[in-house]
């Protein structure tokens, strides 16, 4: 293995854990703002990787999608946990839905830093440092804009279902809330059936364009 192959290996490790670790942390800090002190307990602040690594969403499935060259890639580290009670307590379904999408906030936001500083900062490629800050923010933009975009779908337990479902208790559409909070069991199960099948087109083309839409910029 060459050394521009471990540049871009280690570029991918960086930017994934940053996105994944990053997005779950931010569900904890907005927790933290309407009054929830539970993962702040629990040292779920931490950016110590060992924190928040999930085996199978951290490790496996990013690199057997790596290993695979799926053309695309995500994960997911371990969910910080958060006393919505808490949360609506103070913040009321508002403090809800944006602790359910702090985490895609915190990924667009990375996305749009890393699009500003390639576009900005001058790089040069030749030398190792520059080649491997190039690609580290090119994956940074890359898997926060797939992150971000993924996890708005309303689809059990994506975050997206989360707000939908505080949205429509906040509408009093109750039964409505109360059915996707009780298929969040089987969500993954579901959404891994999506992925794994033709219905796949309907997650992926959108993330695709998403991907698009930023290099474009």
């Amino acid at each position: 293995m060459d050394v521009v192959s471990i540049i871009n290996i280690v570029a991918v490790i960086l930017a994934l854990l940053v996105a994944i670790i990053g997005h779950e942390i931010m569900h904890g800090r907005m927790a933290h703002y309407y009054g929830d002190t539970t993962a702040k307990e629990q040292n779920r602040f931490s950016i110590n990787p060992i924190t928040h690594i999930d085996p199978i969403g951290t490790i496996l499935v990013p690199a057997m999608l790596y290993i695979a060259d799926a053309g695309f890639m995500f994960g997911w580290a371990k969910p910080v946990p958060v006393n919505m009670s808490k949360v609506f307590q103070n913040g009321g379904h508002l403090g809800g839905i944006n602790v359910a999408l702090a985490g895609i906030y915190y990924n667009f936001f990375i996305a749009i830093l890393a699009l500003i500083a390639l576009k900005t900062i001058p790089l040069d490629q030749s030398t190792l440092i520059g080649l491997f800050t190039v690609k580290t923010l090119f994956y940074l933009l890359i898997y926060n804009v797939i992150l971000g975009t993924f996890n708005l779908f309303p689809l059990p337990p994506l975050d997206g279902s989360k707000a939908l479902m505080f949205i429509l208790s906040r509408l009093n559409f109750h039964t409505l809330a109360n059915w996707i909070n009780k298929s969040e069991r089987y969500g993954m199960i579901i959404l891994l059936l999506i992925i794994a099948t033709p219905l796949s087109q309907y997650i992926f083309a959108p993330i695709q364009a998403m991907v698009e839409l930023f290099l474009s910029l």
